[in-house]
């Protein structure tokens, strides 16, 4: 028995064997698949999309599979699979009918939006309708949804939408949408019942989506313009009237469910005194207020890391004793959330439970904090950054790989690469993910980043107060071959400006943030003062009053070499050094500007003509930054902090000290109040500046502080607003006879020329402040990204001489002065007999009511930023409500006795004394209007 058992169990797997090639000899494959009925999807997609395939075995159930893919690519409306036996083996027919192509999508009686408003939309809820797409009734019917609600927001509740389907042969389609909008719903009368101890104007003003638009406070302008209905807003606005509530401590209050009604709009017209056309929705709120609870205490369970509760107590502002403020309280919610974050708690959650006292009518809560573990960074990588070197981003990071994570350091990392401009502005939630390894409790980071145009190449022009009309060259980059450096070119000739500059700045030496600059400079400036203000006297009086106005240009050539450095390393703030050598020389065209840069003690032992030449200024700048913007151009919030103070006289031949301090700061604003997620901007600057000369030495005039331009008083033309002062000045006059002509030095030979007298006469002269201070404010409204934006605008100045000792003239240059005779009561064959010396005063006094005169304008500007100059293009309008408007007369130190006795000699006399004794006008502009290229602060 047991060896014929054996046996068997000896053949059983041949036996098995023979079975199994059977089975296969029975099994069917497929032997072709063809697709019938496709008209634009092609052959091979369609097999692409199926899990049978030519040559393997015929399966029912993947074939189940196939119809379930084909069927789920929503391009067909109907799909279906036969079987077909051959000799070959088993045929498969795909049998489809394609959805119809979508050829054009029309929307008939759109008018209170744009398509353009409605395809963002469509965009935004994945409507997956658009041209070339597939129809599909389900997506259809979501468009509808989609745009009814839409038009909702608009106020038009009553919106219906049909949609009108043609047929383009063979297998496309026309979708019209047509809308008709119906009446405009606007918010009516928003009452509330049961508040009895908030007042429904605090609680109307809680609703920020449907309460009326006017001034806030303002009690009989609240309400002038009512908004528009938006039944999907009304949820939200409920939930703020609670929120109101528990904010003044009712936190058990609730709010009913609204009751509307709808009716037709009554009055008139406040603009066309028509009667009003429209439809009303009238807002009732039910109130239950409850009881009003004052904070006890607030205490911890849980906190196993952060043991000190007196710190966790400090994140929550809310005093006891107070009444319970539900914001403020959340606020501090967040607050431990963001210092549990710092200590790499990130997935922390504290949970608050309240304990009401009804006795004492008080609430006391307590917060179960669940910790997590602390985790630690194992990676940060980068994405995005095509040209610039990962070193470069990671050098600025304040975040290591293996440090604990530290949410508010990688905060600050972004905005030091803000500061950079090299990408487009970084956010946390937007441009970082967070990858987190829980087992092993350590976290990955990605930054997304999108690279700026890092260089600029290109001819540009444009109009500047500072330049004028110009034309100019310039090559620059701010990520040089993406290591960060900077280098410039640039090459610009104006109307009343020539610059040209060629710089270099490495951020990072030997990896240290040792940041190390040059700059080599050619600029050229004129300045012609009859172009800022208005000087008026008699008809006859313009020639002479132009020799008498301040008229010259200033050419100089130098280099920079300058260094900063983070104190401490990874930080805001930091120290800097800046040297500066360059040598100029000034050309005057004006008998004043030739007086008042000869004259004034700028130069020891050096006056008249040479002290316009070879003028040395070797400076040493020390300053120190405490910057916090986020943003270079516009920035968004932060603040910041410089200052400077400039030592001239190492090597020159100019010497003076000149300190700066300046502080920007930049706040979202959202509605009327500061909001970290507002879209306006509110930005101020403050600076004051001073400067004296030292060693005996006044401040050169050129280096003086003259206001104005679109870089400090947007409404006032450059340099004009300054303090005027009387430069004393030789004028020489022509002898003239009563009936117009000359009097000749030789009769027989006129053109030798006239005889003429010296007279002593006081120029007019803007003679610039040492002490500057300016306050800007304007309220930033971004059209486009950072790219458009409209700002209002208010800018304040004052430009002071407060020390007139920095106004000496030189003993060398008052002798230039004081030593020649005045006046030709004789000639003698031509020349001057006689005269007499004039004592002019060694300083130079303002003109009363020049100085310590403020500037104000107001204005709207529209800002551009024009990708090839890298430069905002401006269009500004300002009026300016304090000007300078000054009437007075000239210092009158000609006599009669200057001139020789006769006809001549009179005549001579009242016309000198029309020409530089007469009542003079100083007048500032009232409004300006102005393009520009270059930003205020």
């Amino acid at each position: 028995m047991r060896r014929s058992l054996r046996r068997s169990l000896q053949f059983l797997p041949l036996f098995c064997c023979l079975l199994a090639f059977t089975a296969w000899g029975q099994q069917q494959i497929v032997s072709q698949i063809r697709v019938i009925g496709n008209r634009e999807i092609p052959k091979e997609t369609v097999l692409a999309r199926m899990f049978s395939h030519v040559n393997d075995p015929y399966d029912p159930l993947t074939v189940e599979r196939d119809f379930n893919s084909l069927w789920n690519t929503g391009y067909f409306d109907n799909v279906y699979i036969e079987k077909e036996d051959s000799p070959k083996g088993v045929i498969l027919d795909v049998y489809v009918t394609e959805k119809p192509t979508i050829r054009e999508i029309n929307y008939k009686g759109l008018n209170s939006l744009t398509q353009s408003d409605v395809l963002d939309r469509f965009k935004k809820e994945k409507v997956g309708i658009s041209v070339e797409s597939k129809f599909d009734e389900a997506r259809m019917a979501h468009a509808i949804a989609v745009l009814k609600e839409l038009e909702a927001e608009h106020g038009h509740q009553f919106a219906e939408i049909k949609p009108d389907i043609k047929k383009i042969p063979p297998a496309s389609v026309q979708i019209n949408f047509v809308i008709k909008e119906g009446p405009k719903v606007k918010v009516g009368d928003i009452r509330f019942t049961g508040n009895e101890h908030v007042s429904s104007r605090d609680l109307r003003a809680s609703m920020k989506n449907l309460r009326p638009v006017g001034i806030p406070h303002s009690i009989f302008l609240e309400n002038l313009f009512a908004r528009t209905y938006d039944a999907s807003k009304l949820e939200e606005d409920s939930e703020r009237v609670r929120q109101a509530y528990r904010d003044r401590g009712y936190l058990r209050a609730s709010v009913g469910d609204a009751k509307t009604h709808l009716r037709n709009e009554t009055g008139l017209s406040m603009i066309t005194f028509r009667p009003k056309k429209g439809k009303r929705i009238d807002i009732t709120l039910p109130i239950e207020e409850g009881g009003r609870y004052r904070l006890s205490k607030i205490t911890f369970t849980g906190n196993k890391a952060v043991t000190n509760v007196k710190a966790l107590r400090a994140q929550i502002p809310v005093k006891d004793g107070d009444y319970f403020n539900a914001t403020v309280f959340y606020k501090g919610t967040e607050n431990l959330r963001k210092a549990y974050g710092q200590l790499g708690y990130i997935n922390y959650s504290g949970i608050p439970t309240p304990t009401f006292d009804e006795a004492n009518h008080t609430v006391a809560f307590n917060i179960d904090i669940d910790e997590g573990k602390p985790f630690y960074v194992s990676r940060i990588e980068f994405q995005g950054n095509t040209t610039t070197r990962d070193f470069v981003i990671r050098r600025e990071l304040m975040l290591e790989e293996g440090q604990v994570y530290n949410s508010r350091l990688w905060e600050l990392s972004l905005q030091r690469l803000n500061q950079l401009d090299y990408f487009d502005p970084l956010k946390v939630d937007q441009d970082s993910e967070t990858h987190q390894n829980t087992e092993a409790g350590t976290v990955e980071l990605l930054l997304k980043v999108k690279e700026k145009g890092k260089n600029s190449i290109g001819l540009n022009g444009g109009v500047s107060g500072l330049g004028g009309s110009f034309l100019g060259l310039n090559y620059q980059t701010n990520n040089f071959l993406g290591l960060g450096e900077t280098l410039s070119v640039q090459a610009n000739v104006g109307e009343v400006q020539r610059n040209v500059r060629f710089g270099f700045n490495e951020p990072y030496v030997h990896n240290r943030p040792l940041n190390l600059g040059f700059q080599i400079f050619n600029t050229k400036q004129d300045y012609n003062s009859s172009k800022n203000y208005s000087l008026t006297g008699s008809a006859n009086q313009q020639n002479a009053t132009q020799s008498l106005l301040q008229k010259y240009n200033q050419s100089s050539t130098g280099f920079s070499v300058s260094g900063s450095y983070p104190l401490p390393h990874h930080s805001f703030k930091r120290v800097g050094f800046t040297y500066t050598l360059d040598r100029s020389s000034v050309s005057t065209f004006s008998a004043a500007s030739s007086s008042f840069f000869q004259t004034l003690a700028f130069r020891s032992g050096i006056q008249g003509q040479n002290a316009l030449e070879g003028i040395v200024s070797s400076m040493a700048a020390f300053s120190f930054m405490d910057n916090k913007l986020d943003a270079t151009y516009q920035p968004h919030s932060g603040h910041e902090l410089s200052a400077l103070f400039q030592v001239a006289g190492l090597w020159g031949n100019v010497r003076y000290i000149s300190p700066t301090v300046e502080y920007r700061s930049f706040h979202p604003v959202r509605g009327l109040k500061f909001d970290k997620e507002g879209h306006n901007v509110f930005g101020y600057r403050l600076q004051a500046s001073y400067i004296h000369g030292i060693s005996g030495d006044v401040a050169p005039p050129f280096n003086r502080f003259y206001s104005g331009g679109e870089q400090e008083l947007r409404g006032f033309d450059i340099r004009s607003a300054t303090p005027y002062g009387f430069v004393p000045t030789k004028v020489l006059f022509n002898l003239t006879n009563p009936d117009g002509s000359t009097v000749p030095r030789d009769p027989t030979n006129p053109s030798d020329g006239a005889i003429q007298i010296p007279l002593p006469v006081y120029g007019i002269a803007s003679i610039g402040g040492d002490l500057n201070i300016v306050a800007n404010q304007q309220y930033t409204i971004p059209i486009y990204a950072r790219t458009v934006a409209f700002v209002i605008f208010n800018d304040f100045g004052m430009d002071m001489a407060t020390s007139t000792t920095q106004l000496r003239q030189s003993p060398e240059g008052q002798a230039m002065l004081d030593s020649p005779l005045y006046g030709c009561p004789n000639y003698v064959n031509g020349a001057c007999q006689g005269g007499v010396q004039i004592q002019f005063n060694k300083y130079i006094e303002p003109i009363s009511g020049t100085n310590y005169a403020p500037r104000d304008s107001i204005g709207g500007e529209l800002d551009v930023m024009m990708p090839i100059i890298n430069a905002p293009f401006r269009i500004y309008y300002a009026y300016n409500p304090l000007t300078m408007h000054k009437d007075f007369a000239q210092t009158n130190l000609i006599t009669r006795s200057m001139f020789p006795t006769g006809g001549a000699g009179d005549y001579t006399y009242a016309l000198s004394q029309e020409l530089y004794g007469s009542q003079l006008q100083l007048r500032e502009p009232k409004k300006t209007f102005r393009l520009s290229v270059a930003t205020t602060f």
